[in-house]
């Protein structure tokens, strides 16, 4: 364990903070400008969003910072899962980093927002901190869910996730829409899901309820081309994302320019909050990495393809050659300063895996609850492995009497203890 902390100590280095302070001469830089950028494919639409736009200098350095921010932060990750710091599943979004702070810059803090398993970018950005993110990738105690949720399980103010099932998070975007008009606010809510799950029958089920109800609802379908290894080509029959919604509107954006991504979230949100009912965006956009960590992403790509796309479209190059072409920053301003994040050492109380499982605690009978708590508080060791014997169902969370299992993380030994309450019910704790 402490050599564990030790590497974690030497390698859990990010940007979290904007970068480095440095003296830059004496220069006049414009306080903004204007750019051109991509027009969008429409559908069901007779304008869309505007063709120019004008960056401030302000937001164009806040901009920069958070994508490269992400970037150094998915980077990193990388490094850790390699060292068997991080463990199980992994899911990093560089390359995509416009679609992540594009879409912050298009809505407003109150707004609503969900998605997938890459869901490390959208963390960050809906407000969370670097070292709550790695934190909690790395199951320790100070992490956004405390150390229990991993990869693709964070939450945020406003962000409902990281959700592992393919296209589940779908439905659950349109209830919180629901939820938006029920209660007569003036919010949206951003519903993302990835090409691989586009054809998901529940997506279109949450088309039809969302434009039925003219629910506030931005469907938004993060096109990478490829859907775990297949591409978009050999999985859809139309590859035209932003038409599925047949009577939803829609919109092709380009999401490797941030400028692009937040101008049509704007619209977007606009759109929505307008009472029309929901929308429909395709963000084509691309993953330098693999799916995911066990994914080396070369198997069904070619690494020159990946290598084009980087020289040609990167997100964050292109709005950096924007800023300094445009007189809104030197090259020097822009270099990213590295800032330590200390590592996290303290792993999760072991009484803190039986809470927050159901409403007002795991355990039917409030002083059983309190009797394996406390057991389980006393325990000095790294990992529990918790059954429940099938024989006394009783003592199940309400809604899971038929799981015998609640939930297992490696244990460090095979020795088992029997912790007993007064009445004829226990619960095996290896550890």
């Amino acid at each position: 364990m402490r050599k564990m902390l030790a590497a974690v100590s030497r390698v859990l280095g990010v940007a979290q903070k904007p970068a480095s302070r440095v003296l830059v001469a004496s220069r006049n830089f414009a306080n903004d400008a204007t750019f051109e950028i991509k027009k969008c494919d429409l559908h069901r639409l007779e304008e869309g969003p505007p063709v120019t736009t004008v960056l401030t200098r302000e937001d164009g350095l806040k901009y920069y910072r958070m994508m490269q921010t992400v970037r150094r932060m998915e980077l990193k990750a990388d490094q850790l899962y390699k060292q068997k710091i991080i463990r199980g599943f992994c899911h990093l979004c560089d390359g995509q980093e416009a679609c992540c702070v594009g879409l912050e810059a298009g809505i407003n803090p109150t707004d609503h927002l969900i998605t997938a398993y890459r869901a490390h970018g959208f963390t960050f950005t809906r407000g969370l901190s670097v070292r709550e993110i790695l934190t909690e990738l790395t199951g320790r105690r100070g992490g956004c869910a405390k150390g229990k949720g991993g990869s693709m399980h964070m939450y945020a103010k406003n962000f409902y996730g990281g959700n592992g099932i393919v296209g589940a998070q779908v439905p659950l975007g349109a209830g919180i829409a629901l939820a938006c008009k029920y209660n007569g606010k003036d919010e949206v809510c951003l519903t993302l899901y990835g090409d691989g799950a586009a054809n998901q029958g529940q997506i279109f089920e949450a088309y039809n309820m969302a434009a039925l109800w003219k629910l506030p609802c931005v469907f938004i379908c993060e096109n990478n081309r490829y859907g775990m290894g297949t591409s978009v080509e050999r999985a859809a029959a139309s590859t035209d994302y932003y038409k599925r919604g047949d009577f939803i509107p829609g919109l092709r954006v380009d999401g490797m320019d941030i400028l692009c991504v937040r101008e049509a979230t704007r619209f977007a949100a606009a759109y929505c909050r307008s009472g029309k009912g929901p929308i429909l965006m395709e963000l084509q956009t691309y993953r330098y990495h693999g799916h995911s960590m066990s994914d080396p992403g070369v198997s069904y790509r070619t690494r020159e393809e990946i290598q084009e796309v980087r020289s040609k479209s990167d997100p964050i190059m292109l709005l950096k050659d924007r800023m300094v072409n445009s007189n809104l920053a030197s090259v020097e301003e822009l270099k990213v300063g590295s800032t330590s994040v200390s590592a996290p050492r303290k792993l999760p109380f072991l009484g803190e895996l039986p809470r927050s499982v159901g409403k007002d605690g795991l355990w039917c009978q409030q002083d059983m609850k309190q009797s394996y708590l406390l057991n389980l508080e006393t325990q000095q060791h790294s990992s529990v492995f918790l059954k429940i014997d099938s024989r006394y169902p009783s003592v199940f969370p309400v809604g899971l009497q038929n799981i015998p299992v609640i939930i297992a993380i490696i244990n460090t030994s095979s020795k088992i203890a029997t912790v007993s309450t007064s009445r004829p019910r226990r619960v095996l704790v290896p550890y």
